[in-house]
């Protein structure tokens, strides 16, 4: 189904309580609209049960799909991440040679990527262009506006 994801504990621990939310509330709620619509008569001509029925279909996938993300998760433990080069978990701080702006990311999952807290995706282009760099290293990313090239300055936790 998916590829395994590293994420870290805390991700992890939401994952789980995003799927418990569904399954112990949200499951039941789309049990008892369906069980209302049926109350409601002839089921050929009853848009309301249709639409009950469509909900639980989504809500049935969401779970899972979460149920997969969970089984082919892999915690990362932070105190064992190399900060020799840019890895995921790693905080990279990088000149944009392009611009001269000094920036810091830090590379984690999809899951995790957060633009506005400075998380950006280890699949992104820049999180895969990053990735494996060591301190004075140049990256060069492929970016929709042309290339950008990154200095790296620092690699921490």
């Amino acid at each position: 189904m998916t590829g395994i994801q590293y994420i870290t504990q805390e991700t992890l621990e939401q994952m789980k309580t995003e799927l418990q939310r569904l399954r112990a509330v949200e499951r039941p709620a789309a049990s008892r609209a369906i069980a209302e619509a049926r109350e409601k008569g002839d089921l050929k001509e009853n848009a309301e049960y249709d639409a009950a029925k469509e909900l639980q279909g989504l809500l049935e996938a969401k779970i899972a799909v979460l149920e997969g993300q969970i089984a082919s998760a892999r915690v990362i433990d932070e105190s064992t991440v190399d900060t020799s080069k840019v890895s995921i978990l790693t905080k990279v701080r990088v000149i944009n040679l392009n611009t001269k702006k000094e920036m810091t990311y830090k590379i984690v999952s999809e899951k995790e990527a957060d633009l506005k807290a400075g998380k950006i995706s280890i699949t992104s282009p820049i999180g895969k262009g990053l990735l494996g760099k060591k301190v004075g290293e140049t990256a060069e990313v492929q970016a929709p506006a042309g290339i950008i090239k990154f200095t790296i300055e620092d690699i921490s936790i």
